[in-house]
């Protein structure tokens, strides 16, 4: 697939949701996801694309919003939803149920224009289950546009995607059991390395931990954009939550120091109430980095913006955090308190990645923090500040 293709398809496709972040779903399907499926190598003006294409169902039928035909047989579903919404694990469990009624369907492809969820059904190993395998977003393929070559026509019509996603299935299960058997994995491999070369005066129990943990660093960075786990559905009972980009998993870190300057109430923050906010979501691992650097990262941000605002997923559920912006600059180039890969993995530190870092003495606890209703950030959104002041609940911020 043609880099430049790809990129000219992202920097088009980010500037029309920067300019209608608010886009309903017909204007998505049109100005994004058509594209996107043109990219693929489908041809809208011919017989290989149908839309709304009848489903049968138990109940009766319904309408998925294109399927991708090869000969006269659909092989691809498409469901599409709008920009202003994130995608639920509802939709995903919506896509299934469509795929489940068309033997030839093996692919589904679930999208909002900036985010991403490819399914197949896993014959080899889930008897014909149909299971999440790739999730990304539109600024991940400015990074590695790779991931579309499991999309495209040509590899869905050669059989080359069903090998592709073998691949990432079997990547998957070997990231998986490193990380849930760390300790096992580590003692084997110094146990092998006592035996072939004796006792050695290094801290070999040490070595071998990190040989574990950089080998699925290795596998993540190899796999690029696949989920390892799957998406938890934002609902208020749940103790789930949806992604966050940013540190991540930082094993039993505390903040060294904690630099929030205290608490702080919305109304009480000061500034135009137009000033744009940039809300991040993280996770409470995240929030180490967070204290300690009055900064955070490591994030892709496409525009300006005066203020960051934290919403904490897990348990909390709430836009908790406040800052204002002092610059953004490139990962190296960051005075962090730590090393970088002490956050974070290699794979999480790309090109162009930043650190956002804030004023100092800016960093607020919110005393009444806006607590999550129906959406929340599973990526970076944008508000203003006068929306923060006043929004009683996440789905008021945007």
């Amino acid at each position: 697939m043609d880099r430049q293709d790809v990129d000219e398809y992202v920097e088009r496709s980010q500037q029309l949701i920067e300019a209608s972040p608010q886009m309903d779903e017909e204007n998505t399907k049109v100005r994004l996801v058509q594209p996107f499926l043109e990219l693929l190598g489908w041809d809208f003006y011919s017989t290989e694309v149908e839309l709304e294409y009848t489903v049968p169902m138990a109940s009766g039928s319904t309408h998925v919003d294109y399927a991708l035909l090869v000969g006269d047989s659909p092989v691809v579903f498409v469901e599409a939803k709008p920009v202003r919404t994130d995608l639920t694990e509802q939709n995903v469990r919506q896509l299934k149920s469509y795929m489940r009624q068309e033997l030839n369907v093996d692919w589904g492809i679930l999208t909002n224009g900036k985010a991403f969820e490819v399914l197949t059904k896993n014959r080899e190993r889930n008897g014909g289950e149909e299971v999440s395998v790739v999730r990304f977003d539109l600024d991940d393929l400015s990074e590695d546009p790779g991931v579309l070559e499991l999309l495209s026509k040509e590899a869905i019509r050669s059989g080359r995607a069903d090998e592709i996603a073998e691949q990432v299935a079997r990547t998957n299960e070997a990231i998986h059991h490193l990380r849930e058997n760390e300790t096992q994995v580590a003692d084997a491999v110094e146990h092998a390395v006592e035996k072939e070369v004796g006792e050695l005066t290094i801290d070999l129990q040490a070595q071998s931990r990190e040989f574990v943990q950089n080998l699925a660093s290795v596998l993540r960075e190899q796999r690029a954009f696949v989920s390892e786990e799957p998406r938890e559905d934002p609902k208020p009972d749940d103790s789930g939550a949806g992604s966050a980009d940013g540190p991540d998993d930082p094993a039993d870190l505390e903040p060294r120091v904690d630099r929030v300057a205290g608490t702080i109430a919305r109304r009480d923050i000061d500034g135009d109430p137009d000033a744009k906010v940039a809300v991040f979501p993280t996770r409470e691992s995240g929030l180490p980095f967070l204290k300690e650097n009055e900064a955070w990262g490591f994030v892709r941000v496409g525009s300006e913006f005066d203020y960051v605002a934290m919403y904490v997923t897990g348990d909390v559920r709430k836009v908790r955090y406040f800052a204002t912006v002092e610059d953004v600059v490139p990962v190296e180039e960051a005075d962090l308190d730590r090393q970088p890969l002490d956050y974070v993995d290699r794979s999480a530190i790309a090109n162009n990645k930043k650190v956002v870092e804030f004023r100092s003495g800016s960093l607020y606890k919110l005393e009444d923090p806006i607590p999550y209703k129906n959406s929340y950030p599973q990526s970076l959104r944008y508000t203003t500040l006068g929306r923060l002041r006043e929004a009683e609940t996440t789905d008021d911020l945007f």
